[in-house]
């Protein structure tokens, strides 16, 4: 009778784990690492804060009131569009299998992702849609150089355009397995990849679209610091995911990028207030929050490779070389990059692209280069990488802003500069006055 309970006993004990077995969802897969999975999904909603609506208030609080509809429309429907183009065809171009040069076809609309998809340890549904947030805010940061002048419209072609043609490929030689990667670049969060497209589309926007009126000699302050303040610290603070994020782990190599991120922006701050300071004896909160900018886009590139020490320097050199590079453009140069996006963004992506492979040596606290590869060497990478991307990036913007030009047209009237594009492109204000 004993051993009769007990055989029922174990068959029921096994029938009730065989059916626990067969009610466990099917995309729980064993390679999917929760906590890596939870800070991605954190860090991708960082990042699309970072454009939505931090760089949208960063660049609302620079322009003239007229003009702040403007820049608001830009972002939020850049970053609709720029959502679906990277689902339909952006995604497939920067990570499938294909040549060097670019990703295939075979993805396109993200048909080869499922729900049992794994990029590493964390679903490649997450990791579509955390490098989605990358596709967002790059053609976003152009959107500075061509401010209080363009037309709508021509704002949508060339995003769109430009993204499938110029950000999607570049992504795919970096962070693919196109031939920068097989060179060994180091571009932990996108030196290349974002800031040096966008500089380089930035003040290629700027040749061709021409100054505004009022360039130099009758430019109006920014409308807001105040809402550049808040932009800024929204960027700020996105950025942890931006470059911790791009660990793709919640780890060690996390949470250093996030501690270096944080102290290069702090540094180029203050620097950048350091020389306002002595030059026009008071420092600004604009001037301030653009060196934190500065910081940034230079810690971009090394924040996964370098220790705490590489991320002060970085935050020196950024917060010194892109002031220098702002007065070169516009004053020396007199380019109308009308929010310094070319001299920050650029100039300071391109900075820390190259001084990582020094900085990521032992001798300043970094991970170390890959064996058997020297300074020198790791340098020549650097520089052949981005050399190529700028010449890349220069070519296909000016082509694509002279079809634009050549079809639609991409500047506004005269008559609609002076009223400003809130109510010429968009009939909305701003600000109402009432008496």
């Amino acid at each position: 009778m004993f051993q009769t309970l007990s055989f029922s006993k174990s068959w029921g004990m096994l029938l009730s784990y065989l059916c626990l077995f067969l009610l466990v969802p099917r995309f729980a897969h064993a390679a999917i690492d929760t906590g890596d999975t939870a800070w991605i999904l954190t860090a991708t909603a960082l990042v699309l804060f970072m454009t939505l609506p931090g760089l949208a208030l960063f660049y609302a609080g620079l322009v003239q009131p007229k003009n702040v509809v403007s820049v608001l429309m830009h972002h939020f429907a850049l970053a609709c569009l720029c959502s679906v183009l990277w689902v339909a065809v952006g995604y497939s171009i920067a990570f499938s299998d294909g040549s060097a040069w670019f990703g295939s076809l075979n993805n396109l609309f993200m048909s080869n992702v499922t729900i049992s998809s794994e990029s590493g340890s964390i679903p490649e549904s997450l990791f579509a849609a955390f490098q989605m947030t990358f596709a967002i805010i790059t053609p976003a940061l152009i959107i500075g150089a061509y401010v209080e002048r363009i037309k709508f419209s021509a704002v949508l072609i060339f995003s769109g355009a430009w993204l499938v043609i110029v950000y999607a490929p570049v992504t795919h030689w970096v962070w693919g397995s196109g031939f920068m990667a097989s060179w060994g670049v180091m571009d932990f969060a996108g030196g290349i990849v974002v800031h040096t497209t966008a500089g380089t589309a930035a003040l290629i926007c700027a040749i061709v679209l021409g100054k505004r009126k009022s360039f130099p000699g009758h430019l109006q302050p920014p409308h807001s610091p105040i809402l550049t303040m808040i932009g800024a610290s929204m960027l700020w603070i996105g950025w942890f995911g931006f470059n911790g994020g791009s660990a793709l782990a919640a780890g060690q190599g996390a949470a250093m990028a996030l501690i270096v991120t944080h102290i290069s922006a702090s540094v180029a701050s203050l620097v950048w207030m350091v020389i306002e300071w002595r030059k026009f004896g008071r420092p600004s909160v604009v001037g301030m929050v653009t060196g934190m900018v500065a910081g940034l886009a230079t810690v971009t590139p090394a924040s996964g490779f370098i220790g705490i020490p590489g991320g002060i320097i970085l935050g020196l050199v950024g917060g010194y070389g892109c002031y220098v590079a702002v007065d070169l453009i516009r004053n020396k140069f007199g380019i109308d990059d009308s929010l310094d996006v070319f001299a920050v963004h650029g100039v300071g992506g391109i900075l820390g692209t190259l001084l990582v492979s020094v900085l990521a040596t032992a001798s300043f606290s970094g991970l170390g280069l890959p064996d058997g590869v020297s300074i020198s060497d790791q340098f020549m990478v650097q520089l052949y990488s981005v050399g190529i991307t700028v010449v890349w990036t220069a070519i296909i913007s000016f082509i694509i802003l002279k079809a634009i030009q050549a079809t639609s047209g991409i500047r506004i009237s005269e008559q609609d500069e002076i009223e400003g594009l809130d109510v010429t492109q968009h009939g909305e204000r701003a600000y109402h006055h009432t008496g």
